[in-house]
């Protein structure tokens, strides 16, 4: 089987009920589908053949459910773009996945018209998206996700979180990421529930979307559980009355915001473990002791075991490479094929896991990802920078933000911000840039961060 199939229990056995509601508009399940069929018919129009890549670089919106699922039906391998990334990050990822087409505004895409389904062979196999995701040198690798991969995760996550079509999904998570996109738009595609797509989630409009469309179960990152904790005492109540399930994942939960959350709303948020490369892989529990701190157990099919202190993994939800990148994917796997995840962590003696922080010096901001190493060699190719490290400090509504030491003569704060803005995505731009003599490092000229007084 392919995700179609398990598509196909909501665009064509539930065709007729509201599957969309999108700026005050609402959409079936029948109406995706036959908006996906259109868009597909172009596509094969321009020429595409299974195996093409097709970069999107769109914001959340109907448009880009129609080209992900037109993708899936042709064979096509979807490539989504963060959209704050700049020319720079864009540039790489078209020069790697070289796609026939990157489409990056929604004004000429065809959603009207009776057009038939493609018929195209596909297995679990076949690769649905390669979904990039930055390395510990700064090199953006694409991980190519297969059809069995998105599957295995949308089936472990509709058992073990209990979501059905009663459901009431509100969706503020970008669809660019596989948060977004193998947890939230596939579990609702598979379980038939009704989804409010938001652009983006934006504090000021939070109590009026939660309150206006009543949502049974909301994704969110950690950064949208701060702002959320916001809400007057009385509302938060009236939304923790009608809410079943709160998720949370992409960066770590503070356990003070667990707390503040479950006495202001009502309910326990439930936090998981995933990776771009992996998808979801291990969550506490629906039933049962959400331990703050902790990511639970392993999901279904899943096996996890740690490894000189690193999470390693096997399981159908593994990636099935790094698009031609043969030695990294190499590299990636253990001499056993257990996934090397980078993050350090501990298992419980009942068998909870609790992550440790990374391996490498990845900073995690509001559920984005940020190596430092990207930002210090473009800080370095700057006038009057001569040394540059980056760190992440802690923050209470991000997580963590990025910090910039620089040793040099003559370079400004505001001349380097600038150059960042232009240059880097908006979560990667240092918030503070220090100046500093020296750089600590060790004998071997190796940086100690943790050294740097911040």
């Amino acid at each position: 089987m392919n995700l179609l199939h398990l598509f196909d229990l909501s665009l064509a056995g539930r065709g007729s009920r509201v599957a969309l509601e999108w700026q005050g508009r609402e959409y079936t399940f029948g109406d995706l589908d036959a908006r996906s069929n259109a868009q597909a018919a172009q596509l094969q129009e321009q020429g595409f053949v299974v195996g093409d890549r097709l970069c999107v670089y769109l914001p959340n919106c109907v448009e880009f459910i129609d080209l992900y699922l037109a993708c899936l039906k042709l064979g096509i391998i979807f490539v989504p773009v963060n959209i704050l990334y700049r020319e720079r990050e864009i540039g790489h990822i078209r020069s790697d996945a070289e796609p026939r087409a990157f489409i990056s505004e929604t004004a000429g895409l065809r959603s009207e018209g009776d057009y038939p389904r493609p018929r195209v062979a596909l297995d679990g196999d076949s690769p649905a998206a390669i979904v990039y995701t930055s390395g510990t040198t700064g090199v953006s690798k694409g991980a190519i996700l297969t059809h069995n991969n998105f599957a295995s995760n949308a089936v472990n996550l509709l058992a073990c979180w209990r979501i059905t079509e009663a459901d009431r999904l509100l969706m503020p998570l970008p669809l660019f990421h596989v948060h977004g996109l193998g947890n939230g738009l596939h579990c609702w595609l598979v379980s038939g529930c009704r989804m409010r797509l938001l652009e983006r989630f934006e504090h000021a409009k939070a109590a009026a979307e939660f309150l206006g469309f009543r949502p049974t179960l909301f994704f969110g990152v950690p950064t949208v559980y701060v702002r959320l904790l916001d809400q007057p005492g009385k509302v938060a109540r009236e939304i923790g009355s009608f809410a079943r399930l709160f998720v949370s994942g992409s960066a770590p939960l503070p356990a003070e915001v667990l707390a503040e959350f479950q006495t202001k709303y009502g309910h326990t948020i439930l936090e998981r473990y995933g990776m771009t490369e992996t998808l979801m892989n291990i969550s506490n529990p629906y039933e049962g002791e959400r331990r703050p701190g902790t990511i639970g157990f392993p999901l279904p099919g899943v096996s996890a075991r740690i490894v000189e202190g690193e999470v390693r993994l096997k399981g159908p939800n593994l990636f099935a490479g790094y698009w031609k990148r043969p030695e990294a994917t190499a590299a990636a796997f253990d001499e056993e094929g257990w996934f090397r995840t980078g993050d350090m962590g501990e298992r419980s003696e009942d068998g909870y896991y609790t992550l440790l922080g990374r391996r490498s010096d990845l900073i995690i901001s509001g559920g984005f990802n940020i190596y430092p190493r990207e930002i210090e060699e473009f800080l370095l190719r700057q006038q009057g920078v001569t040394e540059a490290a980056v760190v992440g400090v802690a923050d209470r509504v991000r997580g963590e933000i990025p910090v910039a030491y620089v040793v040099g003569i003559g370079w400004e704060a505001a001349v380097l911000e600038a150059a960042c803005r232009a240059e880097l995505a908006s979560f990667k731009v240092p918030r503070t840039f220090i100046g500093v003599d020296s750089l600590p490092r060790t004998t071997l000229g190796k940086i100690q961060k943790h050294l740097l007084p911040y």
